[in-house]
């Protein structure tokens, strides 16, 4: 039985967790010691055996438990928090015990995607969870870039120390002014949400943050593209107007709207040039 855990308030949890628990007779756990602790709030005592699964020794765990519920046991896999195979142990485990012929169950519960795209403002009838960001730079631009026309609203999870970088690259990706929404610490004490558009969000997020991060950005609306950029070319000839050097008013743009200074200038260059 795979287990959603709380994303940070023990309440939410429903009376089958704490059945599920008490009654297993193996909980495999992403952190025993946080298990024991949630057990310890729920007040339940868990009898079966606990055993460790996460990143590291999934694979190897996996198999032990597949043989555990191919002689008829029952196990329950719960991780620190949300859905486990959501960006979390859970998959491998899955996927063997379907080729094995054994039941996969779920006992559902909290998950931070749904409970950021609920939240976010942001259209929920179309979405697309997109994980983690790559933390090379090189690999998170290109998958960033290949999501630029993604017109489904997009939820991704982020480190609060590579938030600010992330929410960079998807200015750069996306367009600066692209709505989306920064949810911190859902459901606990400090939760934040913060709204508006990715590189208002970037400077903020330069300054720091801290606790669990979900990241919810709009989709691309056919069209905005063109639109945006004749915004922009518009906007430099106001400057240019105003008397501010083209390369300035240039330089400014870009970076305010989060694209390459000489893509914008070429741009300028050619809507400008006489025939």
């Amino acid at each position: 039985m795979l287990a959603g855990a709380p994303i940070g308030q023990a309440g939410d949890v429903s009376p089958r967790l704490r059945e599920a628990l008490a009654g297993a007779d193996v909980v495999a756990a992403e952190d025993t010691r946080r298990l024991r602790r949630l057990a310890a709030d729920l007040g339940v005592e868990i009898t079966g055996r606990v055993v460790s699964y996460y990143d590291q020794n999934e694979a190897a765990r996996a198999q032990e438990l597949v043989e555990a519920l191919k002689e008829g046991r029952t196990v329950v896999v719960i991780t620190d928090a949300g859905m486990p195979g959501v960006s979390d142990p859970g998959y491998r485990l899955t996927s063997l015990a379907v080729e094995a012929g054994v039941q996969v169950t779920a006992l559902p519960g909290p998950s931070a995607v749904t409970t950021a795209l609920a939240v976010s403002g942001l259209a929920s009838d179309r979405f697309c969870f997109e994980g983690f960001p790559p933390r090379k730079t090189g690999e998170r631009d290109r998958r960033l870039g290949a999501l630029a026309e993604e017109e489904r609203t997009m939820v991704f999870f982020e480190a609060p120390h590579r938030l600010a970088s992330s929410l960079e690259a998807m200015a750069r990706a996306f367009g600066a002014d692209r709505r989306a929404a920064v949810c911190r610490e859902l459901t606990k004490t400090y939760e934040e949400v913060r709204r508006g558009g990715l590189g208002e969000l970037a400077e903020w997020a330069a300054k720091g943050v801290k606790g669990e991060i979900t990241i919810v950005v709009a989709g691309h609306v056919p069209g905005d593209a063109e639109q945006d950029v004749e915004e922009l070319i518009a906007e430099v000839a106001r400057r240019v107007a105003e008397g501010e050097q083209r390369s300035q008013a240039v330089a400014a743009v870009a970076k305010g709207a989060g694209m390459p200074r000489r893509e914008l200038y070429d741009l300028v260059h050619r809507r400008t040039a006489t025939p």
